[in-house]
């Protein structure tokens, strides 16, 4: 399965495969929709991001203080930008990558 949109209708993201629905999402359990991409969607509560997989598993926390402000997703990647740096996440959570951004 692939994500190919993320809708909200009422109090639910709705999760599409092309035009078959594949999970619905509470918001008010999930947070703000941040941005999707085929793999992942990310999802901002508090202050923490939460990445989750087409099916609605959460795969992971993250604490926005520590990774900064969130500017896309690509893929399997998140980007945040923090102070001068964008800095790129798996959806393990793990920094792989940090590049200087004047």
């Amino acid at each position: 399965m692939a994500i190919s949109d993320v809708q909200l209708k009422g109090s639910y993201y709705q999760v599409f495969d092309g035009s078959k629905k594949i999970k619905d999402l509470h918001q008010p359990s999930v947070g703000e929709l941040c941005g999707f991409s085929s793999d992942i969607i990310v999802c901002e509560k508090g202050s923490y991001f939460s990445i989750y997989d087409e099916s609605g598993k959460k795969l992971k926390d993250l604490h926005a203080p520590a990774v900064g402000n969130f500017r896309s997703v690509s893929g399997r990647n998140v980007l945040f930008k923090k102070g001068s740096y964008i800095d790129t996440y798996d959806i393990s959570g793990k920094k792989i990558n940090s590049r200087h951004n004047p």
